[in-house]
């Protein structure tokens, strides 16, 4: 399959890899949307410090290509969503509502940061009954993969400020002065 990968800090490039297998509480999806993020930017910027062909991307949708054996709420065909922050829910800081702290400071963000993303023809998720949701048959590709790391950052943003559903907030803020 083919890749977009970081290969070095500054250098990015088209690569071949495997397609991914899952494990057995995971699953692999062929991505169908992607969205690029100011973080994947920063990354291919040096920001984690330097990667060697790690592909990028952490927003996509996608079909379920193949399912591990303890995967119980998707199957093949199914069209899913995949949250940008991927935890292992069973970890300690996940069962304490910190996912994106997930096993060590950022863990809960894997794509393009410990392991490879979502820029590729096949992409692997982790625990994937809990990383993934299905998308509704009303909603378009180009509509929900916007959910992966926009709308759910707002929302989780939301809810760290305990702004209610239709609160009114205002927001205050300064450009990066470039």
């Amino acid at each position: 399959m083919k890749a977009f990968v970081m290969n070095g800090i500054g250098r990015v490039g088209f690569a071949d890899k495997p397609i991914p297998t899952p494990g057995p509480n995971d699953a692999i999806v062929k991505t169908t949307r992607a969205l690029i993020c100011t973080s994947d930017a920063h990354t291919v910027h040096g920001a984690i410090g330097p990667r060697e062909n790690l592909t990028l991307g952490h927003e996509a949708v996608g079909i379920v290509h193949e399912i591990g054996s303890n995967v119980t709420h998707f199957k093949r065909g199914d069209r899913v969503v995949v949250g940008a922050i991927t935890p292992d829910w069973g970890d300690p800081a996940s069962q304490a509502g910190y996912s994106s702290q997930s096993g060590a400071a950022l863990g809960g963000w894997k794509f393009a940061n410990i392991k490879d993303g979502t820029f590729a023809e096949y992409f692997h998720v982790n625990d994937a009954d809990a990383n993934m949701a299905l998308i509704p048959s009303g909603i378009s590709d180009d509509a929900a993969v916007y959910c992966c790391d926009m709308m759910s950052t707002g929302f989780k943003a939301a809810e760290n400020g305990a702004i209610p559903i239709g609160g009114t907030v205002a927001v205050f803020a300064l450009g990066s002065g470039r």
